[in-house]
């Protein structure tokens, strides 16, 4: 699983926090989860950035939302959607982060902070995505979401690290069409294996995966008896990856079937093997 992790774009929420100023100390002390009497906004929304910094999650969320249920018209309730949204995802409660954020889209599209209710939406998407062995409707999410970012906010400091989780989350799902693929070779079902690996070159074919893609795709075909495939597969491999240790052993086994590719490997193979010492008596 994919470790959570803190990117820098969220650490703008502190912008939300800082406005409250030093108004924070005269709520010191104060007990959530309690009903509350009318109270000035700032010294509720204060409170809850208290409870941030103090990474007291729950209680934070419990401030932020009284800042909305008592003064539910204010510049104040409006930051405080984003606040608990961020309460939420610091508390790995992704769904509940997620819908903070669809909520504040909702009522303030046009706002500013729209971005960042987008990015955090995302990034929510991104820290379920489990290995590779695993389901990823949480992969197909968090990209549908990160390229979302990307469109709307081209320019923006959000698009540019969804770029990159954008690449993360495309390898990954490569990954995972890689696992499956490798399995039916284990099980002699090369044809479904064909499938996977195809699919990794025509939707993922710039992941790291793509050199063993193309090689996968030559050892099925070899094993299909279908040869034109295989050396057209291989000759990709070389024109494009011509050190990459995969066409080394693409060459080594086209070579053995008594095939010879046009592009000769300047690496060594994934499998080979150093020599045996030689026996000094």
């Amino acid at each position: 699983m994919l470790h959570k992790i803190r990117p820098r774009s969220l650490a703008l929420v502190a912008v939300l926090v800082l406005a409250v100023g030093a108004t924070g100390c005269a709520s010191r002390g104060k007990k959530t989860g309690m009903a509350y009497q009318e109270r000035p906004v700032e010294l509720l929304y204060a409170a809850g950035a208290e409870r941030l910094d103090r990474r007291q999650w729950s209680d934070a969320v419990d401030y932020f939302r009284e800042v909305e249920r008592q003064h539910p018209y204010s510049e104040w309730s409006r930051r405080a959607i984003l606040m608990t949204a961020y309460a939420h995802y610091e508390a790995n409660q992704y769904a509940e982060a997620i819908g903070d954020a669809d909520r504040f889209i909702s009522l303030y599209p046009g706002n500013p902070s729209a971005g960042y209710a987008y990015y955090l939406k995302a990034v929510c998407y991104f820290e379920q995505i489990m290995d590779v062995g695993r389901d990823q409707a949480a992969t197909e999410q968090a990209l549908v979401a990160l390229r979302d970012v990307a469109a709307r906010y081209p320019n923006s400091e959000y698009s540019a690290d969804a770029r990159v989780k954008i690449d993360m989350v495309n390898d990954q799902l490569a990954g995972k069409e890689m696992t499956v693929g490798r399995f039916y070779l284990r099980q002699n079902q090369p044809l479904a294996a064909v499938g996977r690996f195809r699919t990794v070159i025509d939707r993922y074919q710039t992941t790291s995966h793509t050199p063993e893609a193309l090689y996968r795709l030559t050892e099925s075909y070899l094993t299909l008896g279908l040869i034109e495939e295989a050396k057209r597969n291989a000759a990709v491999l070389g024109f494009n990856y011509p050190g990459d240790p995969w066409y080394a052993d693409a060459y080594a086994l086209m070579t053995d079937k008594g095939l010879r590719p046009a592009v000769v490997p300047s690496g060594r193979g994934r499998l080979f093997k150093l020599p045996k010492i030689p026996f000094v008596g």
